[in-house]
């Protein structure tokens, strides 16, 4: 009950129970997963909903592709097998809760099928229709282009990561739309007792997040970094990912649930470049939400969200050529008392806004609003 009223649910007892099938393409590694997911579980399960949980692909799978660059035979063979036996049994579920496509690939008409009889809310994080309408391939393009978009309208609703995510939802002909970005939990990422302060020995942190795959955002700042260093000494801390950069004290620190929080915490600036694409674009700047969950003060580039969470000298700074990161970045690490007023703003922001606490009531009244809407049309025919 605690945990209830702490994030703003009332009337428990009253509730109805709901029967939830949560379908995410990952487990507790896909960070997507895990955070648009897996961590709604037990406040929406406190209020009444039975939420059963099926991953398309397993953390050992996604392993395997951060190792080798791609799924085996085998395992892909194994997950749409597993998820398709899923739907299947879906008649037992007043709702399915959908990680952006249940069967990724295969033709519209089939997975329309296999949902069809359940109202359905998927959920987007990323521009994963630019996998296909901007392929590569010509046949892929004609083929699947319109995939994602024919999904959207079939849906009862969808929740989209950013003001990117849900404009092609609602052109797409989505029959409901909503804005719903990706948050941290504030039990997880406590208020710091007192500013951060540098000892006599150590040196001011800048502080990178994300995974394997992501680093490659991280190079755009080579060049910028290195100047930056000649310029005032500092440590980067990249968590997640592995990264060499010439002339630049790096420091790497694997990924890990339950140090993720501390590693972030224990620097002092909090950086997101970007590069400018169509994808990009899609993303939720959920680091950026890590960081000032910590109190740092943040430095990105304005691309897609990033330029509504980053407000300009208040909880940090966008940053768009070499000149304007190595300024930004130095004044943070030269001017600590502003930093930390500006990291102080962006915590604020995250309790407002960003978190969990704020954001799970809101989905639980969405896919309440959408099983009744459901029942009645149903009683109608």
């Amino acid at each position: 009950m605690a945990v209830v009223a702490q994030l703003g649910f009332k009337r428990v007892h009253a509730l109805k129970p709901i029967r939830v099938l949560a379908l995410p393409k990952y487990g507790p590694l896909g960070s997507a997963s895990r955070l648009r997911f897996l961590q709604y579980f037990a406040p929406l399960q406190a209020v009444g909903l039975v939420i059963e949980q099926s991953s398309l692909l397993s953390d050992d799978a996604l392993r395997s592709r951060y190792k080798t660059g791609d799924y085996s035979h085998l395992q892909l063979i194994q997950s749409y097998a597993s998820r398709i036996k899923v739907l299947l049994m879906k008649g037992r579920f007043d709702l399915l809760w959908i990680e952006k496509e249940a069967l990724p690939w295969f033709p519209l008409w089939l997975e329309i099928a296999m949902l069809s009889g359940v109202p359905f809310i998927i959920d987007y994080d990323d521009a994963v229709f630019h996998n296909y309408d901007h392929h590569a391939s010509k046949w892929v393009r004609q083929l699947y282009g319109q995939r994602i978009d024919g999904l959207m309208a079939k849906s009862a609703l969808v929740v989209g990561g950013n003001a990117y995510l849900c404009n092609r939802a609602q052109n797409a002909g989505a029959p409901w739309v909503e804005l719903l970005p990706t948050v941290i939990d504030l039990e997880r990422y406590p208020v710091t007792s007192s500013p951060k302060a540098l000892s006599t020995d150590s040196l001011p942190r800048i502080v990178w997040i994300g995974s394997p795959y992501t680093i490659r955002y991280l190079k755009l700042l080579q060049e910028p970094l290195k100047q930056l260093a000649q310029r005032v000494p500092f440590i980067l801390r990249v968590i997640g990912g592995q990264i060499i950069m010439p002339g630049v004290n790096v420091e790497t620190i694997d990924w890990a649930e339950d140090s993720e929080v501390a590693s972030i915490a224990s620097a002092h600036v909090g950086v997101m470049p970007l590069s400018d694409s169509l994808w990009e674009r899609g993303k939720c700047g959920y680091k950026l939400i890590q960081y000032m969950a910590c109190s740092l003060p943040v430095v990105a580039s304005p691309i897609g969200v990033n330029t509504e969470i980053v407000q300009e000298g208040i909880n940090g700074f966008l940053a768009n050529d070499s000149t304007t990161w190595i300024n930004t970045l130095e004044q943070l690490l030269t001017q600590p008392e502003r930093a930390i007023k500006m990291g102080q703003a962006g915590r604020k922001r995250v309790e407002s806004e960003y978190c969990l606490q704020v954001t799970a009531p809101k989905l639980e009244k969405l896919m309440r609003q959408v099983v009744t809407q459901s029942h009645t049309t149903m009683s109608n025919v």
